[in-house]
C-alpha cells in the first residue's frame, strides 16, 4: 500500500533509491473515477522498474484540464484510492497542468505514460533521456475504458423518442426525468458541500464523544427525517455499537398539542429545547425553506444555551442560513429534491458516526 507524500519527500525517496540501485518509475495522471484500465496500466509501470511513484493532478489542475464539473472525486479520495493499489508505492499531487517541474526535481529512471501518449509527446520525455532513462508508452489490454466516457455513460438518461407510446403513457417519462433531477442535486452536492457535510458529521461525532446529545427538529417531511435520523443513531445504523443519545423533538403528542395550545405554534421546538438542552449539546435543524419560524426560535433558543447549531435547509437558506453555526444549503429550490438530499446527508452523518464508533478511518 502506498503513502501521500509531498515532492521534496519524493526527492529524497529518489536520492536513497539511486543510492541502493534500485530504479525509480515516474507516471502521472488525473485519475478521476480509476477503473480497470487505470489499475492494469500502473500494474505494467510498475512492473518497469522496482519502485513506482504517481504524480497525481490536483483538483485544480483537474479542472483547468477538464472544466467545470471535474474533478468528480476530490484530490485527497483519488489518492486514497491510488495510494491503495498494491503496485502503487508513493502518490504525490502537483498543482501544474503537466508534471514538468516534478520529472526534473526528480528525475527517474523510467517514465511512463498510457498508451495514448506517443513516446515523443510525453511531458519530461529530453530530461529523461538526457540522464539516461527510458521513457515509456504503456497500451491497456482494455482500451475501451476511461473515465470521461463512464461519466457521460452514467449521466445519459433515455429520451421520449426511444420510448415506444405505451411507455411513454405509462409515465416513465416523469420516473426517469426525477430520478434524474434527483441525481443531479446531489451531484452537486458531491461538488459544492462535501467538506462541510465531513464537518457537520465530525460535529456530532465531537458532541457524542463528549457525552453530550444530538437534538432534531423539523416540520412535515422534516420532522420525518428528524425522527428517522434519530432513530438510526440511538439504534444502529450499518454497524452494530452503542447507542447514543439523540431526541427528535417532533414525537411527543402530548408536549406538542400542550405547547402549541399553550405557548403557540412558534414556540413548539424552543420550549423543548430549553427544557431538554445542556451546553455542548447539538441542535440539528431542518427546513427546506430556511424560514421555518418553529425551527428559527429553536436555533435562537439553542445558541443562547450553548449548543452547537446545524441546519439542513434548501431554496438559498431563508433566515436560518445566517443564524446556524453550520448551515448545509441543498443547492435545489424544489421541496422533494431538496427533502431527498436532506435524507442523504443524515445517512452520511449516520455512517460517519458509526465509522467513529467502530474505529474505522473516515
Amino acid at each position: 500500500m502506498g503513502t501521500l507524500i509531498s515532492l521534496e519527500e519524493a526527492v529524497g525517496i529518489r536520492r536513497q533509491a539511486k543510492r541502493a540501485g534500485r530504479s525509480v518509475v515516474f507516471t502521472n495522471g488525473c485519475f478521476d473515477l480509476l477503473h480497470r484500465g487505470h489499475v492494469e496500466y500502473l500494474e505494467q509501470a510498475r512492473a518497469c522498474g522496482q519502485l513506482l511513484l504517481v504524480g497525481l493532478n490536483s483538483d485544480r489542475s483537474v479542472r483547468a484540464l477538464k472544466g467545470p464539473g471535474r474533478p468528480v472525486s476530490n484530490e485527497a479520495d483519488r489518492a486514497a484510492v491510488l495510494s491503495a493499489l498494491a503496485c502503487v508505492d508513493h502518490v504525490l499531487i502537483f498543482d501544474e497542468p503537466t508534471p514538468a517541474r516534478v520529472i526534473a526535481r526528480l528525475v527517474p529512471d523510467v517514465l511512463a505514460k498510457g498508451g495514448d501518449w506517443s513516446v515523443e509527446r510525453i511531458v519530461g520525455r529530453e530530461v529523461v533521456e538526457a540522464a539516461g532513462g527510458r521513457v515509456v508508452s504503456i497500451t491497456s489490454s482494455v482500451p475501451e475504458y476511461s473515465s470521461t466516457r463512464l461519466m457521460e455513460h452514467a449521466r445519459t438518461v433515455p429520451t421520449a423518442e426511444a420510448w415506444g407510446p405505451a411507455e411513454q403513457s405509462a409515465g416513465i417519462r416523469l420516473v426517469v426525468e426525477r430520478l434524474r433531477d434527483s441525481a443531479l442535486t446531489k451531484h452537486a452536492l458531491a461538488q459544492t458541500l462535501a467538506a462541510d457535510i465531513a464537518a457537520v458529521a465530525q460535529s456530532v461525532v465531537d458532541a457524542l464523544r463528549r457525552g453530550n446529545k444530538i437534538l432534531l427538529c423539523g416540520n412535515g417531511g422534516s420532522a420525518a427525517d428528524a425522527q428517522h435520523i434519530a432513530a438510526e443513531l440511538v439504534g444502529c445504523f450499518e454497524v452494530e455499537r452503542q447507542g447514543l443519545p439523540a431526541i427528535a423533538l417532533t414525537t411527543d403528542s402530548s408536549a406538542l398539542t400542550s405547547i402549541a395550545n399553550d405557548c403557540g405554534f412558534a414556540m413548539l421546538f424552543a420550549r423543548q429545547v430549553a427544557a431538554l438542552a445542556t451546553a455542548g449539546d447539538v441542535l440539528l435543524a431542518i427546513s427546506t425553506s430556511g424560514n421555518s419560524a418553529n425551527v428559527v426560535c429553536a436555533v435562537e433558543a439553542a445558541k443562547s444555551r450553548g449548543l452547537t447549531t446545524i441546519g439542513l435547509l434548501g431554496k438559498g437558506g431563508g433566515r436560518l442560513a445566517e443564524l446556524v453555526d453550520q448551515a448545509l444549503i441543498v443547492p435545489a429550490s424544489n421541496t422533494a429534491r431538496v427533502q431527498e438530499a436532506h435524507i442523504t446527508i443524515g445517512h452520511i452523518v449516520c455512517e460517519w458516526v458509526d465509522r467513529a464508533y467502530a474505529a474505522q478511518p473516515v
